[in-house]
């Protein structure tokens, strides 16, 4: 969960980075709003691939405990009818 954690944080931490930036350089308006869309979409789409690569660990994750989870049952049954 660390790592989430972490990720989470960067992300934010960009975010307000991006948003002072952009508020604070000496643009027109529509200059402005297109280098917040143009950011706002870079954000999402490195976001997306955060939660997809996530969904992927986890996935692996789950597969791996139920693997465990399975081998532990299986040898759990066959010391018992020992």
């Amino acid at each position: 969960m660390t790592k989430g954690k972490f990720a989470i944080g960067a992300i934010v931490g960009a975010v307000a980075g991006v948003i002072a930036g952009v508020l604070t350089a000496p643009k027109s308006g529509k200059d402005t709003r297109a280098d917040i869309k143009s950011k706002a979409t870079e954000l999402k789409n490195e976001a997306t691939k955060q939660v997809e690569e996530t969904k992927e660990q986890s996935t692996k994750a789950v597969a791996d405990v139920k693997e465990r989870v399975e081998g532990a049952k299986k040898g759990f049954f066959e010391k018992k009818q020992d």
